[in-house]
């Protein structure tokens, strides 16, 4: 037995000898009978928050108006909620009222079968009054009772249909599935906090390209991410990409992800967001700017998902320079250390690798980049720059957007070692940008 676990059930003990029911409830019950390590343990009883709170003085009632305690046991923090049954969701995510009630009434309210079965550790009594067991072994996601009721209550649970369905690989009864797609439209009735946390749950999992195909055959990706659903269609040199379409293209990258992180995923989602918007026929099928496009329905995006301003710069930064690849084997030996040396390269080459495995398959430039790398790691890298912007105030210059380029140039000499001191530094800014210097400053 794990620590987390022998935690969980001394909580649970120490309600059944004050002479309460108490089961572990929920995921951590499904998790158990699936044979997976549960994450976290949740406990229901018939014990009230107000009885639980006097049991457990260590304890939170973050949730007692809706008869969840959070209970401290040697530092780990377990959710323990009394047997309820919940009436009126006016808000489509919180019940308006609850009643405390037996076990056999409180699993009718939760969402899923798979997740409605109760677990008495201390006996081994596996409580299934809803067919969880069933639908585990049969794979499918479903709810308890009828599907459109469910979702009504919390129009998340649509969400998290589709979470379950991709993190445990099993399949959505029709019912729910049909439920789902008639009601897709009122996801937006809830936060896009929460919106944000399932939908970056499914990215970073292991399938998260099934998981935006489910999420689109079921009507909520039109209605959370209109930028995803527009790639459908659009058409790329097949030249270089074989693959097909935009949506065909970032479904494929989807699919080779391996454990990204949150802003590597929505990158990955959307990096060619700005190909529908500039879409011409020409020669060719081109996209002229799409970065630049691309970029700003990043920001769009990131911004509605309430992603915090690092997480949003990151992505935009993803976004806009993925096509920057295509130039490494021209660029100056300084810019290019520059660029394979910046604190975000390794998020910008794996969404480079997943660029070419989504589409034409040559990755000699990204075998070009790990090549670099490796020689540029042998060397000693420069301590700090030889010039900052007070040395360019200094020398007469006007503190200006023009800093960020006259900075650049000197960093690119100084790694290329052109350059090797403080002096050398003066002099090639002097030389490359003394005519910009005010009148009556230049030397």
């Amino acid at each position: 037995m794990n620590e987390l676990r022998r935690k969980a059930e001394r909580v649970l003990k120490t309600l059944v000898d004050e002479g309460f029911e108490a089961y572990f409830s929920g995921g951590c019950v499904r998790d158990m009978v699936m044979n997976l390590e549960p994450q976290d343990y949740d406990i229901a009883t018939n014990a009230t928050p107000q009885e639980v709170a006097r049991i457990f003085p260590r304890s939170h009632n973050v949730g007692a108006q809706f008869g969840v305690v959070v209970v401290v046991e040697e530092d780990e923090r377990f959710e323990v909620a009394t047997f309820r049954s919940d009436h009126g969701y006016a808000d489509g995510r919180h019940p308006d009222s609850v009643v405390y009630t037996e076990a056999r009434e409180d699993v009718k309210r939760r969402d899923f079968t798979i997740n409605g079965m109760l677990y008495q550790p201390l006996t081994g009594e596996l409580l299934d009054l809803v067919g969880g067991r069933e639908d585990i072994d049969a794979r499918m996601v479903r709810t308890i009772g009828e599907p459109e009721k469910r979702f009504s209550e919390d129009k998340l649970r649509m969400m998290r249909a589709v979470r379950f369905a991709v993190q445990l690989d099993f399949s959505v009864d029709e019912a729910t599935f049909q439920a789902i797609g008639k009601l897709a439209p009122e996801i937006l009735q809830v936060s896009w906090e929460r919106i944000r946390d399932e939908l970056l749950k499914i990215l970073t999992g292991s399938q998260a390209a099934r998981g935006m195909i489910l999420l689109d055959e079921t009507g909520l990706l039109e209605s959370i991410l209109p930028e995803i659903t527009a790639l459908k269609g659009v058409q790329q040199p097949p030249e270089f990409h074989p693959e097909g379409d935009v949506w065909n293209h970032v479904m494929k990258m989807l699919e080779n992800m391996h454990n990204p992180s949150s802003v590597l995923a929505l990158s990955v989602l959307l990096h060619d967001a700005g190909k529908p918007e500039t879409y011409s026929e020409e020669d060719r099928i081109r996209f002229d700017n799409h970065t630049k496009v691309g970029e700003r329905i990043a920001e769009e995006v990131c911004r509605r998902l309430r992603l915090s301003r690092q997480e949003t710069e990151t992505v935009k930064s993803l976004v806009a320079q993925h096509l920057r690849f295509m130039h490494v084997r021209d660029m100056r030996q300084g810019k290019l250390k520059r660029f394979l040396l910046g604190p975000l390269f390794n998020e910008h080459l794996e969404l480079h690798r997943l660029d070419c495995i989504g589409s034409h398959e040559d990755l000699s430039i990204y075998q070009f980049c790990l090549d670099k790398l490796k020689e540029y790691e042998r060397e000693v890298p420069p301590q700090k720059p030889l010039i900052n912007g007070d040395d360019l105030i200094a020398l007469g210059f006007t503190p200006s957007p023009l800093f960020k380029e006259i900075l650049a140039e000197a960093e690119d000499a100084q790694l290329e070692g052109t350059i090797t001191s403080a002096e050398e530094a003066r002099e090639l800014v002097l030389k490359k940008f003394g005519h910009l210097l005010p009148r009556g400053k230049s030397s």
